[in-house]
């Protein structure tokens, strides 16, 4: 699936995308009884972007999966925008809140959670989160997020952006892990097979004494990692640095 904003979350009326989030009108008032739920909708969707992407997903995709007319998903769910904001505000209540541990134990908890959320979904990674949805799992997951950092000496404002930091370094690593993993389902060769065959080419192009520290330095990190990029590897030394950083910003503010 091609890893490219193709969504952005907030994109709907607000008002039914709220009351699809909280469950206010999730099934229609009058007439039989409903073959669909809005939950079986989502489940669906989720489902198909899980597989093909979010650029796949389509009413008629969904309608044709759950086995009913297209027109029919349009009674529970008035539009891909409104139902975007509801895959999102579902997948996010698989995280789960860090049990026990200090401040850096927590943080570092939902870091990996949210690393692993994305690999899970990795349709997540096209939708801009200019506008959260408002929904019971996002809502929860800032709660939590800011419980982590709750007594520790920060203000309120500093709070939310250590919370802020973490979460969007988990979601950017994890864009460079889900492209990498994609550029080479996509090639059908493996970083390490690109690499072999690029590496003739680039020698007889480039003369190493012009790239003395890219020459050293890349030679050293293609030589460690066996191929152009080491994602997890990068997610682990950034988490370290920026949690480093983080205690250097708590400790300030204990010491006045």
């Amino acid at each position: 699936m091609a890893n490219v904003t193709t969504e952005y979350s907030g994109a709907g009326d607000p008002k039914r995308s709220l009351e699809l989030l909280w469950g206010v009108q999730g099934r229609p008032r009058r007439g039989p009884k409903p073959r669909l739920t809005v939950e079986a909708i989502v489940r669906a969707a989720i489902a198909a972007a899980d597989a093909d992407g979010l650029e796949a997903l389509s009413m008629r995709r969904i309608a044709e999966d759950l086995g009913v007319a297209t027109m029919s998903i349009y009674t529970y769910v008035p539009g891909k925008a409104e139902l975007v904001d509801v895959m999102l505000d579902r997948v996010v209540g698989e995280l789960t809140p860090p049990e026990g541990g200090g401040w850096r134990d927590r943080l570092e908890h939902i870091a990996r959670d949210n690393w692993a959320l994305f690999h899970r979904h990795p349709w997540m990674l096209q939708i801009a989160v200019a506008r959260p949805p408002l929904g019971p799992g996002m809502v929860a997951k800032y709660e939590y997020e800011l419980a982590a950092v709750d007594g520790v000496g920060l203000t309120d404002l500093e709070m939310d952006s250590v919370v802020a930091l973490v979460t969007g370094f988990a979601e950017s690593a994890a864009r460079v892990s889900v492209n990498a993993a994609e550029a080479e389902r996509r090639s059908g060769i493996s970083d390490l097979e690109w690499w072999k065959a690029a590496a003739p080419v680039l020698e007889e192009l480039l003369d190493p004494a012009d790239y003395p520290l890219g020459d050293r330095v890349g030679t050293a990190a293609g030589q460690e990692y066996g191929a152009v990029l080491a994602p997890r590897r990068a997610f682990e030394f950034g988490l370290t640095r920026i949690l480093d950083g983080i205690e250097v910003l708590i400790s300030s503010r204990s010491s006045r």
